[in-house]
């Protein structure tokens, strides 16, 4: 039989898988860090990316907020313009009916009585004046209460002067109803 000696045939062998095996693991390192550095070049882009898109946000959310702000704004000086508007347009609506309680005032004057002062605050007016006796006051008063223009007067002071009844009462307006409407 014939001695063949196969040592070195497999020592060149087993250098050659070894020579193998440390350049797949080494291959296999490069790949692994090329892996994990694309990785994390990766995920570095996306949150630079999401980053400009939340600063873009928070611009954008500010420029809104100023524009809300603005809005705010206009909506105030609308509701201050309105409020004015409709004042203007109740003095408008009330000025016949100032016209018209004076007027009525004059008709429900008794002879033998006088107004020395007549002064309007809100919806209540006040009278003063001077009456031959206090039955021309009284009269005074039964007809304001009568009159669809009036409601009950209050009587604050009677006193004399010179023969004369001075007097000082309050009367509040009122709006009659509108014909054809029922109340």
């Amino acid at each position: 039989m014939a001695r063949i000696n196969l040592r070195p045939w497999r020592e060149e062998r087993n250098t050659l898988h070894q020579k193998r095996f440390v350049s797949n693991l080494l291959g296999s390192a490069v790949l692994a860090g090329l892996a994990i550095f694309a990785i994390s070049y990766y995920y570095d882009m996306q949150m630079d990316r999401q980053q400009v898109r939340n600063e873009y946000l928070r611009t954008e959310n500010a420029r809104l907020d100023r524009q809300l702000a603005e809005i705010n704004e206009l909506n105030r000086m609308r509701d201050q313009l309105l409020a004015r508007l409709q004042a203007i347009e109740d003095l408008q609506g009330s000025r016949p009916l100032i016209v018209r309680n004076f007027d009525e005032m004059v008709r429900v004057l008794p002879d033998d009585l006088y107004y020395t002062s007549v002064s309007r605050n809100g919806d209540m007016i006040t009278i003063d004046g001077f009456a031959e006796q206090n039955r021309d006051v009284s009269a005074l008063m039964r007809q304001l209460n009568s009159s669809d223009w009036f409601s009950e007067p209050n009587l604050s002071r009677v006193g004399t002067s010179n023969n004369l009844r001075q007097f000082n009462l309050s009367v509040p307006m009122r709006r009659p109803a509108e014909e054809g409407s029922a109340e």
